[in-house]
Protein backbone atom coordinates (compact mmCIF):
# COMPACT_ATOMS: atom_id res chain seq x y z
CA UNK A 1 0.00 0.00 0.00
CA UNK A 2 3.16 2.34 0.60
CA UNK A 3 4.75 1.47 -2.54
CA UNK A 4 1.00 2.34 -4.14
CA UNK A 5 0.96 5.56 -2.45
CA UNK A 6 4.49 6.30 -3.36
CA UNK A 7 4.14 5.90 -6.90
CA UNK A 8 0.94 7.74 -7.44
CA UNK A 9 1.84 10.45 -5.41
CA UNK A 10 5.52 11.25 -5.50
CA UNK A 11 6.09 12.15 -8.74
CA UNK A 12 3.28 14.88 -9.08
CA UNK A 13 4.16 16.60 -6.29
CA UNK A 14 4.64 20.01 -7.16
CA UNK A 15 8.05 19.92 -5.06
CA UNK A 16 12.11 20.13 -6.06
CA UNK A 17 13.98 16.67 -6.05
CA UNK A 18 14.82 16.84 -2.74
CA UNK A 19 10.92 17.20 -1.38
CA UNK A 20 9.91 14.15 -3.27
CA UNK A 21 13.40 12.12 -1.55
CA UNK A 22 11.86 13.81 1.86
CA UNK A 23 8.61 12.16 0.93
CA UNK A 24 9.78 9.00 0.14
CA UNK A 25 12.06 8.52 3.10
CA UNK A 26 9.07 9.14 5.10
CA UNK A 27 7.05 6.39 3.63
CA UNK A 28 9.93 4.53 4.41
CA UNK A 29 9.95 5.44 8.40
CA UNK A 30 6.26 4.72 8.13
CA UNK A 31 6.59 1.30 6.65
CA UNK A 32 8.92 0.50 9.62
CA UNK A 33 7.65 2.30 12.26
CA UNK A 34 3.91 0.94 11.62
CA UNK A 35 4.30 -2.68 12.80
CA UNK A 36 6.06 -2.14 16.08
CA UNK A 37 3.87 0.21 16.81
CA UNK A 38 1.39 -2.08 16.37
CA UNK A 39 2.70 -4.86 18.91
CA UNK A 40 4.02 -2.08 21.40
CA UNK A 41 1.86 -4.01 24.44
CA UNK A 42 3.92 -6.74 24.34
CA UNK A 43 7.20 -4.18 24.95
CA UNK A 44 8.28 -4.80 28.48
CA UNK A 45 10.62 -2.29 28.74
CA UNK A 46 9.04 1.34 29.33
CA UNK A 47 8.43 4.26 28.37
CA UNK A 48 10.10 2.74 25.41
CA UNK A 49 6.71 0.95 24.45
CA UNK A 50 4.71 3.77 24.44
CA UNK A 51 6.97 5.54 22.49
CA UNK A 52 6.62 2.95 19.74
CA UNK A 53 3.25 2.89 19.98
CA UNK A 54 2.76 6.84 19.69
CA UNK A 55 5.07 6.60 16.55
CA UNK A 56 3.58 4.11 15.17
CA UNK A 57 -0.14 4.80 15.71
CA UNK A 58 -0.40 8.47 14.59
CA UNK A 59 1.92 7.17 11.04
CA UNK A 60 -0.99 4.82 10.69
CA UNK A 61 -3.53 6.98 11.35
CA UNK A 62 -1.74 9.41 8.73
CA UNK A 63 -1.36 7.30 5.84
CA UNK A 64 -4.55 5.72 6.65
CA UNK A 65 -5.78 9.07 4.93
CA UNK A 66 -3.37 9.36 2.69
CA UNK A 67 -4.35 5.61 1.13
CA UNK A 68 -8.29 6.62 1.01
CA UNK A 69 -7.35 10.29 -0.79
CA UNK A 70 -4.99 8.80 -3.46
CA UNK A 71 -7.75 6.00 -4.50
CA UNK A 72 -10.24 8.93 -4.58
CA UNK A 73 -7.01 11.02 -6.57
CA UNK A 74 -6.84 7.95 -8.59
CA UNK A 75 -10.78 7.55 -9.82
CA UNK A 76 -10.73 11.47 -10.04
CA UNK A 77 -7.96 11.44 -12.31
CA UNK A 78 -9.39 8.15 -14.34
CA UNK A 79 -12.70 10.19 -15.40
CA UNK A 80 -10.81 12.83 -16.05
CA UNK A 81 -8.45 11.09 -18.43
CA UNK A 82 -11.99 9.54 -20.39
CA UNK A 83 -13.08 13.10 -20.64
CA UNK A 84 -9.69 14.55 -22.52
CA UNK A 85 -9.71 11.44 -24.76
CA UNK A 86 -13.00 12.06 -26.18
CA UNK A 87 -12.78 15.90 -25.78
CA UNK A 88 -8.89 16.75 -26.62
CA UNK A 89 -7.29 19.73 -25.06
CA UNK A 90 -10.46 20.65 -22.91
CA UNK A 91 -9.05 19.69 -19.57
CA UNK A 92 -5.39 20.32 -18.49
CA UNK A 93 -4.26 17.14 -17.12
CA UNK A 94 -0.76 18.02 -15.67
CA UNK A 95 -2.10 20.67 -13.56
CA UNK A 96 -4.93 18.61 -12.46
CA UNK A 97 -2.08 15.97 -11.43
CA UNK A 98 0.06 18.32 -9.20
CA UNK A 99 -2.67 19.99 -8.00
CA UNK A 100 -4.36 17.31 -7.03
CA UNK A 101 -1.52 15.55 -5.30
CA UNK A 102 -0.85 18.39 -3.41
CA UNK A 103 -4.34 18.22 -2.04
CA UNK A 104 -4.19 15.04 -0.97
CA UNK A 105 -1.50 15.18 1.43
CA UNK A 106 -2.74 18.73 2.60
CA UNK A 107 -6.11 16.81 3.23
CA UNK A 108 -4.53 13.74 4.87
CA UNK A 109 -2.77 16.52 7.12
CA UNK A 110 -5.75 18.18 8.03
CA UNK A 111 -7.92 15.35 8.58
CA UNK A 112 -5.40 13.46 10.64
CA UNK A 113 -5.30 16.42 12.76
CA UNK A 114 -8.59 16.98 13.27
CA UNK A 115 -8.93 13.27 13.89
CA UNK A 116 -6.65 13.22 16.77
CA UNK A 117 -8.55 16.34 18.25
CA UNK A 118 -11.55 14.08 17.98
CA UNK A 119 -9.99 10.89 19.21
CA UNK A 120 -8.14 12.62 22.56
CA UNK A 121 -10.97 14.83 23.76
CA UNK A 122 -13.41 13.41 26.37
CA UNK A 123 -16.26 11.70 24.58
CA UNK A 124 -19.31 13.52 24.80
CA UNK A 125 -22.55 12.71 26.42
CA UNK A 126 -24.80 10.70 24.11
CA UNK A 127 -28.66 10.16 25.38
CA UNK A 128 -30.32 7.80 24.11
CA UNK A 129 -34.52 6.65 24.51
CA UNK A 130 -35.29 2.93 24.37
CA UNK A 131 -38.79 2.47 24.11
CA UNK A 132 -40.22 -0.49 25.40
CA UNK A 133 -43.65 -2.01 25.88
CA UNK A 134 -45.19 -3.23 29.18
CA UNK A 135 -42.46 -1.50 30.87
CA UNK A 136 -43.07 -1.21 34.14
CA UNK A 137 -44.06 2.07 35.53
CA UNK A 138 -41.49 2.57 38.06
CA UNK A 139 -39.03 1.76 35.56
CA UNK A 140 -39.85 4.58 33.29
CA UNK A 141 -36.67 7.14 33.10
CA UNK A 142 -34.46 4.17 34.46
CA UNK A 143 -30.79 5.43 33.23
CA UNK A 144 -28.30 3.26 32.49
CA UNK A 145 -24.69 4.93 31.82
CA UNK A 146 -22.54 2.91 28.97
CA UNK A 147 -19.22 3.28 28.62
CA UNK A 148 -17.51 0.72 26.26
CA UNK A 149 -13.57 0.13 24.10
CA UNK A 150 -12.23 2.48 26.11
CA UNK A 151 -8.66 0.56 25.24
CA UNK A 152 -6.52 2.15 27.96
CA UNK A 153 -3.15 1.23 27.18
CA UNK A 154 -0.21 2.54 25.18
CA UNK A 155 -1.53 6.10 24.52
CA UNK A 156 -4.54 5.78 26.48
CA UNK A 157 -3.57 6.64 30.29
CA UNK A 158 -4.91 7.67 33.73
CA UNK A 159 -5.79 11.24 32.98
CA UNK A 160 -7.80 10.17 30.20
CA UNK A 161 -9.66 7.48 32.45
CA UNK A 162 -10.25 9.99 35.26
CA UNK A 163 -11.65 12.77 33.14
CA UNK A 164 -14.35 9.81 31.80
CA UNK A 165 -15.31 8.80 35.34
CA UNK A 166 -15.66 12.35 36.54
CA UNK A 167 -17.80 13.14 33.56
CA UNK A 168 -19.78 9.74 34.31
CA UNK A 169 -20.45 10.30 37.95
CA UNK A 170 -22.46 13.74 37.40
CA UNK A 171 -25.26 11.91 35.26
CA UNK A 172 -26.76 10.58 38.46
CA UNK A 173 -27.18 6.97 36.88
CA UNK A 174 -29.27 4.11 38.22
CA UNK A 175 -26.40 2.09 36.74
CA UNK A 176 -23.24 1.78 34.71
CA UNK A 177 -22.26 -0.59 32.38
CA UNK A 178 -18.80 -1.14 30.96
CA UNK A 179 -19.13 -2.69 27.84
CA UNK A 180 -15.74 -4.43 26.95
CA UNK A 181 -12.14 -3.65 25.78
CA UNK A 182 -11.59 -1.53 28.95
CA UNK A 183 -7.27 -2.09 27.93
CA UNK A 184 -4.75 -3.10 25.95
CA UNK A 185 -2.10 -4.54 28.38
CA UNK A 186 -1.49 -6.20 31.46
CA UNK A 187 -2.90 -5.63 35.30
CA UNK A 188 0.92 -4.92 35.90
CA UNK A 189 1.79 -1.79 33.13
CA UNK A 190 -1.81 -0.35 33.74
CA UNK A 191 -3.44 -1.18 37.03
CA UNK A 192 -2.54 2.23 38.02
CA UNK A 193 -4.53 3.90 35.14
CA UNK A 194 -7.42 1.81 34.99
CA UNK A 195 -7.61 2.51 38.65
CA UNK A 196 -9.96 5.62 38.51
CA UNK A 197 -13.24 3.29 37.39
CA UNK A 198 -12.89 2.23 41.03
CA UNK A 199 -14.35 5.76 41.19
CA UNK A 200 -17.82 5.10 39.17
CA UNK A 201 -20.63 5.26 41.04
CA UNK A 202 -24.43 4.28 40.69
CA UNK A 203 -27.60 3.67 42.37
CA UNK A 204 -27.60 -0.09 41.62
CA UNK A 205 -24.12 -0.59 40.96
CA UNK A 206 -21.02 -1.02 38.05
CA UNK A 207 -20.98 -3.75 35.91
CA UNK A 208 -18.71 -5.16 33.50
CA UNK A 209 -17.94 -7.49 31.05
CA UNK A 210 -14.92 -9.05 29.06
CA UNK A 211 -14.42 -7.83 25.27
CA UNK A 212 -12.00 -9.46 23.07
CA UNK A 213 -9.02 -6.99 24.16
CA UNK A 214 -9.49 -8.50 28.06
CA UNK A 215 -8.44 -11.91 26.16
CA UNK A 216 -5.49 -10.39 24.60
CA UNK A 217 -4.08 -9.09 27.89
CA UNK A 218 -5.23 -11.69 30.29
CA UNK A 219 -8.89 -12.35 31.10
CA UNK A 220 -8.50 -13.88 34.23
CA UNK A 221 -5.90 -11.34 36.01
CA UNK A 222 -8.06 -8.40 34.49
CA UNK A 223 -11.34 -10.19 36.03
CA UNK A 224 -9.76 -10.19 39.40
CA UNK A 225 -7.97 -6.78 39.08
CA UNK A 226 -11.52 -5.17 37.85
CA UNK A 227 -13.67 -7.03 41.04
CA UNK A 228 -10.74 -6.02 43.46
CA UNK A 229 -11.54 -2.07 42.56
CA UNK A 230 -15.14 -2.81 43.53
CA UNK A 231 -16.93 -3.21 39.77
CA UNK A 232 -18.79 -6.10 39.49
CA UNK A 233 -18.02 -8.42 36.50
CA UNK A 234 -20.72 -10.60 35.16
CA UNK A 235 -19.37 -13.78 33.36
CA UNK A 236 -22.96 -15.56 31.72
CA UNK A 237 -24.32 -13.99 34.97
CA UNK A 238 -27.29 -11.96 36.03
CA UNK A 239 -28.28 -9.95 38.81
CA UNK A 240 -31.81 -8.32 39.50
CA UNK A 241 -32.29 -4.68 40.58
CA UNK A 242 -35.31 -3.80 42.20
CA UNK A 243 -36.17 0.04 41.77
CA UNK A 244 -39.02 1.79 42.92
CA UNK A 245 -41.09 -1.28 43.34
CA UNK A 246 -40.42 -2.92 40.22
CA UNK A 247 -37.58 -5.34 39.13
CA UNK A 248 -35.23 -5.57 36.12
CA UNK A 249 -32.88 -8.23 35.08
CA UNK A 250 -29.57 -7.47 34.21
CA UNK A 251 -27.47 -10.29 32.87
CA UNK A 252 -23.43 -10.07 31.12
CA UNK A 253 -22.02 -12.59 29.08
CA UNK A 254 -18.48 -13.05 28.13
CA UNK A 255 -17.37 -12.01 24.95
CA UNK A 256 -18.47 -13.85 21.68
CA UNK A 257 -15.29 -14.94 21.27
CA UNK A 258 -14.25 -16.06 24.68
CA UNK A 259 -14.08 -19.65 24.22
CA UNK A 260 -11.52 -19.21 21.69
CA UNK A 261 -9.52 -18.25 24.67
CA UNK A 262 -10.83 -20.59 27.44
CA UNK A 263 -13.46 -22.64 27.04
CA UNK A 264 -14.84 -21.87 30.58
CA UNK A 265 -15.60 -18.27 28.91
CA UNK A 266 -17.65 -19.43 26.05
CA UNK A 267 -20.67 -16.52 25.92
CA UNK A 268 -24.01 -18.08 26.76
CA UNK A 269 -26.65 -15.24 26.65
CA UNK A 270 -29.25 -18.32 27.56
CA UNK A 271 -27.10 -19.53 30.35
CA UNK A 272 -26.84 -15.65 31.81
CA UNK A 273 -30.31 -16.03 32.92
CA UNK A 274 -30.51 -19.49 34.33
CA UNK A 275 -32.40 -18.53 38.02
CA UNK A 276 -33.74 -15.50 36.94
CA UNK A 277 -37.57 -14.98 38.06
CA UNK A 278 -40.05 -15.94 35.33
CA UNK A 279 -42.38 -12.87 36.35
CA UNK A 280 -39.76 -10.16 35.19
CA UNK A 281 -39.68 -9.17 31.64
CA UNK A 282 -37.80 -6.45 31.35
CA UNK A 283 -33.97 -7.53 30.96
CA UNK A 284 -31.17 -5.76 29.56
CA UNK A 285 -28.03 -7.47 28.38
CA UNK A 286 -24.77 -6.45 28.22
CA UNK A 287 -22.15 -8.41 25.52
CA UNK A 288 -19.36 -6.92 24.08
CA UNK A 289 -19.82 -7.76 20.49
CA UNK A 290 -23.01 -7.14 18.87
CA UNK A 291 -23.29 -10.10 17.12
CA UNK A 292 -24.35 -11.65 20.12
CA UNK A 293 -27.56 -10.27 19.66
CA UNK A 294 -29.08 -13.39 17.42
CA UNK A 295 -28.86 -15.44 20.64
CA UNK A 296 -29.87 -12.55 22.67
CA UNK A 297 -33.31 -12.15 21.14
CA UNK A 298 -33.67 -16.18 21.21
CA UNK A 299 -33.39 -15.67 24.98
CA UNK A 300 -35.95 -13.11 25.49
CA UNK A 301 -33.69 -10.26 26.20
CA UNK A 302 -35.16 -6.47 25.75
CA UNK A 303 -32.39 -4.80 25.44
CA UNK A 304 -28.30 -5.37 24.56
CA UNK A 305 -26.01 -3.03 25.38
CA UNK A 306 -22.70 -3.60 22.74
CA UNK A 307 -19.71 -2.11 21.69
CA UNK A 308 -16.71 -3.25 19.95
CA UNK A 309 -16.81 -1.69 16.44
CA UNK A 310 -15.91 1.71 17.35
CA UNK A 311 -18.50 2.84 14.38
CA UNK A 312 -15.93 2.01 12.43
CA UNK A 313 -13.76 4.64 14.46
CA UNK A 314 -12.03 6.54 10.94
CA UNK A 315 -14.58 6.86 7.39
CA UNK A 316 -14.45 4.97 5.72
CA UNK A 317 -13.70 2.17 7.19
CA UNK A 318 -16.83 1.96 8.98
CA UNK A 319 -18.94 0.44 5.81
CA UNK A 320 -16.39 -2.39 6.61
CA UNK A 321 -17.69 -2.85 10.13
CA UNK A 322 -21.18 -4.55 8.82
CA UNK A 323 -18.51 -7.73 6.85
CA UNK A 324 -18.68 -9.18 10.82
CA UNK A 325 -21.18 -7.47 12.78
CA UNK A 326 -25.18 -6.90 12.23
CA UNK A 327 -25.05 -3.28 13.43
CA UNK A 328 -21.80 -0.88 13.49
CA UNK A 329 -23.43 2.46 15.61
CA UNK A 330 -26.51 3.63 17.36
CA UNK A 331 -30.30 2.04 17.95
CA UNK A 332 -31.73 -0.46 15.95
CA UNK A 333 -33.93 -3.37 16.37
CA UNK A 334 -33.79 -7.47 15.70
CA UNK A 335 -37.05 -8.80 16.12
CA UNK A 336 -38.56 -7.66 19.41
CA UNK A 337 -35.21 -6.85 20.94
CA UNK A 338 -33.63 -3.41 20.77
CA UNK A 339 -29.80 -3.16 20.39
CA UNK A 340 -27.61 -0.34 21.34
CA UNK A 341 -23.84 -0.24 19.68
CA UNK A 342 -21.75 2.17 21.47
CA UNK A 343 -19.30 3.65 19.15
CA UNK A 344 -16.65 3.57 22.02
CA UNK A 345 -15.32 5.81 24.86
CA UNK A 346 -11.83 6.07 23.53
CA UNK A 347 -10.10 4.45 19.94
CA UNK A 348 -7.95 1.78 19.23
CA UNK A 349 -4.94 1.99 17.52
CA UNK A 350 -4.50 5.43 16.12
CA UNK A 351 -5.32 8.31 18.16
CA UNK A 352 -7.88 9.64 15.56
CA UNK A 353 -11.75 9.03 14.95
CA UNK A 354 -13.34 10.55 11.67
CA UNK A 355 -17.32 10.66 11.41
CA UNK A 356 -17.38 8.32 14.19
CA UNK A 357 -17.34 10.42 17.68
CA UNK A 358 -16.46 8.84 20.97
CA UNK A 359 -19.25 8.51 23.56
CA UNK A 360 -20.57 8.16 27.01
CA UNK A 361 -23.62 6.46 26.14
CA UNK A 362 -26.82 7.68 28.91
CA UNK A 363 -29.80 5.27 27.72
CA UNK A 364 -33.02 5.70 28.96
CA UNK A 365 -35.83 3.10 29.37
CA UNK A 366 -39.11 4.59 28.26
CA UNK A 367 -42.67 3.11 28.05
CA UNK A 368 -44.00 2.83 24.50
CA UNK A 369 -47.74 2.70 23.53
Amino acid sequence: MHIYVGFRLIPDLPVPATGKWLAALWLVLSVLAIPPGMMARRFKRQPLGDRLAWTGMLAMGFFSSLLMLTIVRDLVLASLMTVASIWPHRIDLASWRTGSAAAVVALAFCSSAFGFFNARRRARVRSVDVPIRGLPAALDGFTIVQLSDIHVGPTIKHDYVDAIVRAVNQLDADVVAITGDVVDGSVQHLSNHTAPLGRLAAHHGVYLVTGNHEYYSGADAWVAEFRRIGLTVLMNQHVVIEHGGARLVLAGVTDYTGGHFDPAHRSDPQGALRGAPADVDTRVLLAHQPRTAHAAADAGYTLQLSGHTHGGQIFPWNFLVRLQQPFTAGLEKLGSLWVYTSRGTGYWGPPKRLGAPSEITRVRLVGAR
